[in-house]
């Protein structure tokens, strides 16, 4: 455990004097202040105003950009080191394999979610001084919604590491993971079931196999109850699963999907040659 806590510490250090992170910082953190400088707790859609309007823009535009940032930035985790010789340096301290891949994983962890979550917070430090009501009970869900998809695609991002024998073809193969679940994936589905006349509720079911969707459709329905924006899909939702029911499945299975892409990727390398 000490081993992983210093692997772990010593990333988190690698991370912070990278450009990258500093890039993500302010991406983040630029997103919360444009979004109070433009006045958006001043808006009001769907009777949505204050705190509840800003993160719910956030959040929307947490999912178009987070996952890319997490990929391009992990997938060369693994495959660099490789490239560079590290393993052979790394295998001859009194560091385990284990202590060294779920150390790296934990550090870029906290270093991917931090910023996301501070940003977060700070909008909510700052609305409690202006004297704006805070929605916590959304405050907290989409926390949790956030934490599960940094733990998803960090997980796929060090698969991807470890299955790559460059860094280049890392890089690759994460953004078109990550077209494929954002962009082709529901076009796809949509095809499919125009040609093969699929049952709708197959046709969704599968569409929530994909851990984005999944956390679209839970981001919507705290603003949508009904799911009215997501048309007559929100009956399949709603009167076979249930709001709550949903809710607690797309804080749990992103999560749940990064941790076995996370364990998967750990038997490739430690099963693979590291020299």
């Amino acid at each position: 455990m000490t081993n992983l806590l210093l692997t772990a510490r010593l990333d988190v250090a690698e991370s912070l004097r990278a450009r990258w992170f500093l890039l993500y910082s302010v991406v983040f953190g630029g997103l919360v202040a444009l979004l109070m400088i433009f006045g958006l707790t001043e808006s009001q859609v769907m009777g949505f105003t204050g705190l509840t309007r800003l993160l719910m823009t956030y959040i929307q535009l947490s999912m178009a950009i987070l996952p890319i940032f997490i990929l391009i930035s992990t997938v060369r985790s693994v495959a660099s080191d490789r490239e560079a010789g590290v393993f052979e340096y790394m295998l001859s301290l009194p560091v385990s394999v284990g202590s060294w891949y779920w150390g790296r994983f934990a550090g870029r962890f906290v270093t991917i979610f931090a910023p996301v979550f501070l940003a977060m917070a700070g909008a909510v430090a700052w609305g409690a001084l202006s004297g704006l009501p805070i929605p916590w009970k959304h405050f907290f869900i989409y926390s949790a919604l956030l934490l599960s998809l940094s733990i998803c695609f960090l997980g796929l991002g060090f698969l991807i590491s470890t299955l790559a024998r460059s860094a280049d073809v890392a890089q690759s193969a994460a953004f078109m993971l990550w077209l494929v679940l954002v962009l082709f994936l529901d076009l796809l589905l949509l095809g499919l079931m125009l040609q093969e006349r699929m049952s709708p509720d197959v046709i969704i079911g599968i569409s929530l196999i994909n851990p984005l969707q999944v956390f679209r459709t839970a981001a919507m329905a705290l603003f949508d109850p009904q799911l009215v924006l997501l048309g007559p899909a929100a009956f399949t939702i709603l009167d076979r699963v249930g709001a709550n029911a949903y809710l607690v499945w797309a804080c749990l299975y992103p999560a749940l999907i990064g941790l076995i892409a996370a364990a998967a990727g750990f038997w490739r390398f430690k099963s693979s040659d590291l020299l």
